[in-house]
This record gives C-alpha cells, structure tokens and sequence, in this order.
C-alpha cells in the first residue's frame, strides 16, 4: 500500500513545478513510477511529482510543501470545495483522472483562473459494458440466485426473468458512453429510444436510435440506462413523478451520478414493487459508504449525509438491487487510458496549450 508522499523528481530547486496526484491506487502508482521520467516531460528535470493514496477533501492535512502545488490531479473520490482549494495558493491546474466534474467547485475555478481538465474519452467502452452486466444480472436475477445457493435457500420459482433481445431499453444521454450502450444493445437486437439534447443522426443510422422525449422514453422502455453528465438542471431528472411513468416490470440503471436520481423516491417504487429492480454502481452521498469512518464522523456528516446514507443502507437489503462501489470505470484498459490522457494533459498545459477543458 502506499502510505506516504512519493517523490518522482527531488530536485530542491525553488522554481520547480509540483504536482501532486491524489487518490492515487497502488496498481496507478506503479504506473506513474515506472515511467517517471515521461511524467511532463515538458519540463523536465525542473518538476516534482509526488503522488498520495488520500483523496482530497475537506479533512485533507494539507502541509505547507503541500500547499505550493502548481497542478493537482484527482479522481471522483475527492471533493474538491472552494475551502480546500483555497488552500492551494499557487493552483493553476486541475488534472481530473475522470471524465465527470461535479466534485470540483467550477466556479470558483473559473474565479481565480485555475484550469480544469478531465480525461474524456478514457471509459466510453468500459462504463457501457458494465451497465450491461448490470442488466443481465438484474433480468435474469443471477446474483440473487448465487447468495440464496450459498445461503441454502433455493426458490427456483422466483428466479424467472426476462430475455433482452426484443425488449426496449431508454438510454439517457447519448454522449460516448452512452453511444457504446447503444451499440451494445443494437448487437443483442433491442430496440433502442435515446433522449438527448443533442441528438446524433449517426446514432439513428447505424443502431437505428430512437429519440424520443424523456416521458415517453419512461413509459416505452424495459430498461432506462442514465449515462448523462450531471449538471445543474438535471440533479434528480429521474424523481417520484418521472418513476410513476414507468413499467412495473422495467429495470433502472445508473452509472454515471448518483444525484441523477432521486434515491428516496427509487427506493419507495422497489419496495411498493412498482419497478422490478435497478441496478446502481453510483449513489447519492455514496462517499459515505465507501468510507466507512466517515459514518461515524459526526463533525463531518451533515444531516443530508445521514439521510442518504440510511436510504443507501435500505436499498442494499433488498433483493431486486444491485448496488457497486463506483467501479464500472475499472478495467486495466481503462486505467492505462485514464493516465496516459491525465499526463499529456498536463504535457499540454505546461506547453501553452489546454486540452480537454471542462470549462464551456
């Protein structure tokens, strides 16, 4: 594991560039190190790169050496508020290890100049390709089959499901994810219904996509698959209101931002049994439960925190539910994408050039 600061360059000079990449993993780590010297290579020896398993928060001990970083890098983990960049005097670039961006304060960024770049492009294959394994489970109930074998309590009866060719699936947002979701459907033969803002005739072409409004795609489709970016105006696009225009028998699946839906509401429609399951590799508050500390950090949780997280709780007791720790981003390709983009990310910002901003 890594425990401590890890120094790629040690040049002492003053005039050095320093970055510091947190929630660093080990399997990222080796990575980094191995190829050191490729690391910005743009300036060269005259860089210090250090990087930290901790992910960057409001609990974050940031030191004084800390504190003179010129580029941070993160993964969604963080929480990057404006109290913990202020923090950061000499920040004048974020190099996300993500494509989403609603875990940096943006317009605080914008405020004080400090460049944001994500690493677009890096997971189109790998997210579209769990959010079907979660939709296999889901429709032929496979992991509920496997705990009730472990556990000695066999029901063959309740473990009908249902075939996914022929059947509707509603993908929302048809961005580069969600246009790998609808080449995997288009190869299984579903019929596909997008909703979009900006639809894609090539989409409409070669996997004969169908956009339709956000209701009707809630009413037709079989299974509803968010791959939309989170932004403002969609938080709980999916709320109480837009679930009762659903089927009964239809499934939900969301691997993009928990705050997409609206989880008490999801949460109320399983249980009444007005949704036959939905599977979530993201969560509202779901740093909560991949940190299990912070459960009990009363300083740190705010009554929102404790809301979410007991509904969080629930939703993983119940038996049409599949809950992951946000890993849908997770293959080994991924990862290697993930940090080749980040690095010429920051090749490029040190080379006058700013590729992949998040700023529109």
């Amino acid at each position: 594991m890594l425990t401590s600061w890890y120094e790629i360059h040690s040049n002492e000079d003053r005039d050095m560039k320093k970055i510091i990449f947190f929630d660093v993993r080990d399997n990222e780590a080796k990575v980094l190190r191995a190829n050191c010297k490729n690391v910005c290579k743009k300036c060269g020896e005259n860089c210090n790169c250090l990087l930290l398993p901790e992910r960057l928060d409001d609990r974050t001990i940031i030191t004084e050496e800390m504190a003179q970083a010129n580029v941070i890098s993160c993964f969604t983990f963080s929480r990057v508020s404006a109290e913990v960049l202020k923090k950061f005097p000499n920040l004048k670039l974020i190099a996300l290890r993500s494509v989403g961006f609603n875990h940096i304060d943006i317009d605080y960024c914008k405020e004080h100049s400090i460049k944001v770049v994500n690493s677009l492009g890096y997971g189109n294959i790998t997210v579209a390709e769990f959010a079907f394994s979660l939709i296999f489970d889901l429709m032929r109930k496979t992991t509920r089959a496997f705990v009730n074998l472990k556990n000695e309590h066999l029901d063959k009866d309740t473990y009908t499901g249902f075939e996914l060719f022929g059947s509707t699936i509603g993908i929302i947002g048809t961005g580069a994810i969600g246009a790998e979701a609808a080449r995997i459907a288009h190869g299984i033969g579903m019929n596909i219904l997008a909703y979009d803002l900006y639809p894609k005739k090539e989409l409409e072409e070669k996997y004969k996509v169908k956009y339709v409004e956000l209701d009707e795609l809630l009413k037709n489709s079989d299974i509803v698959s968010l791959h939309a970016p989170l932004t403002d105006s969609n938080f709980h696009l999916i709320n109480a209101e837009k679930i009762a225009l659903m089927k009964r028998n239809a499934i939900i699946v969301n691997t993009a931002r928990g705050e997409l839906i609206d989880t008490k509401a999801l949460y109320e429609a399983l249980i009444e049994n007005r949704l036959f399951g939905a599977g979530l590799d993201v969560l509202e508050s779901e740093n909560i439960l991949t940190q299990p500390d912070k459960k009990w950090d009363f300083d740190y949780l705010t009554s929102e925190d404790v809301k979410q997280t007991l509904i969080n709780e629930r939703l993983l007791k119940l038996h049409n539910v599949i809950v992951t720790p946000h890993i849908a981003f997770n293959t080994a390709e991924a990862e290697d994408r993930i940090l080749k983009i980040t690095i010429n990310n920051i090749d490029s910002f040190f080379e006058d050039k700013i590729k992949n901003s998040v700023f529109r």
